[in-house]
């Protein structure tokens, strides 16, 4: 079969054959691949930085994609095989059937998104209709996606923040309701924060940046006196795009009725993880079926997936590669 075959960490997969994957035991599945997304977590994992890089090299890349059951049935699904490839190995008890209103690319590009936002803003967050939610590097694809999930959950009020101003206002559209730019001066971010934060104190942070966006968030929620009681709210870190590591400090933590959580693999209960095929992903197709959760993709063939591996995806936008 032809596949997506990553030879050494740190350089991109080649187009290349490599042998049909063989199923092993009754709990695995043969299926014809259509679409498989290339995320951060992909690439991370080929290039080494990854907790759960690659290390049975050569390898065929791609953590989950859309493929065809032999009974023709269209789902989505996590992989036991590299998914950027003509075939592959899923587990039988753990795809999603795939809604006919939804495209092969659509549903290769959302989960990603929907496993870093859905999980992060119901399971982390704990996010109750009527809640205030700040989306921190809303721009991005995961982000974007947060802010429709978080209306669609029932949040009052989306706060989104992020650096590209055309995608920022793109927000306004999907469902936030105000809008702070990253670009801005640190100064003005804090007053901005603290505005909104004392008129419809947040009740939680979904936050894909971490490193110093995730600091200035931090410290203009901290308390201001000995007799003033700051709100709770939750800081959920999904992303590390603007740095792994931030300054935080005692009085901080003293000073503010604030909870810092991750929301990843390592992070989700397995009994959450268990509902993603079964009731989170089935419904969040449902969603954009009926138009109400979108997602912008570019698109390249398998045969070009070194040159598209390589390439600077506009931000927003999920690369899918088309078997």
């Amino acid at each position: 079969m032809k596949a997506a075959v990553l030879h050494q960490l740190g350089t991109a997969p080649k187009y290349e054959d490599f042998p049909e994957p063989v199923v092993k035991d009754e709990n695995q599945v043969l299926i014809t691949v259509k679409a498989a997304s290339v995320k951060n977590l992909d690439k991370g994992r080929a290039s080494g930085a990854h907790y759960s890089s690659h290390t049975n090299l050569p390898e065929v890349v791609g953590i989950d994609g859309v493929g065809i059951l032999p009974d023709s049935t269209r789902v989505y699904s996590l992989a036991i095989t590299g998914m950027i490839a003509e075939k592959a190995l899923i587990n039988k008890n753990g795809y999603t059937i795939i809604p006919d209103a939804v495209d092969d690319i659509t549903a290769a590009a959302l989960p990603n998104a929907i496993l870093g936002a859905a999980l992060a803003l119901k399971y982390r967050a704990d996010l109750k209709p009527g809640d205030t939610v700040l989306i921190n590097g809303a721009t991005g694809v995961t982000g974007q996606a947060a802010v429709q999930i978080a209306k669609y959950y029932g949040a009052k009020k989306v706060i989104a923040t992020g650096r590209n101003p055309e995608t920022l206002n793109l927000l306004l559209q999907l469902g936030a309701d105000e809008i702070i730019s990253l670009k801005d001066d640190d100064k003005d971010i804090t007053s901005r924060i603290k505005e909104i934060h004392y008129s419809t104190p947040f009740n939680s942070v979904v936050d894909y940046t971490w490193g110093h966006p995730a600091e200035i968030i931090l410290n203009a929620l901290k308390g201001g006196g000995l007799h003033y009681v700051t709100p709770k709210v939750k800081f959920v870190t999904v992303g590390n795009m603007a740095g792994e590591e931030i300054k935080i400090t005692s009085n901080l933590l003293r000073s503010t009725a604030i909870e810092i959580l991750g929301s990843g693999f390592g992070s989700i209960p397995a009994e959450i993880m268990q509902k993603l095929p079964h009731e989170i992903l089935p419904e969040m197709f449902q969603l954009a079926a009926n138009g109400k959760l979108k997602i912008e993709t570019l698109t390249a063939p398998l045969k070009d997936v070194e040159t598209a591996w390589n390439e600077n995806i506009p931000v927003g936008k999920r690369l899918v590669i088309v078997i």
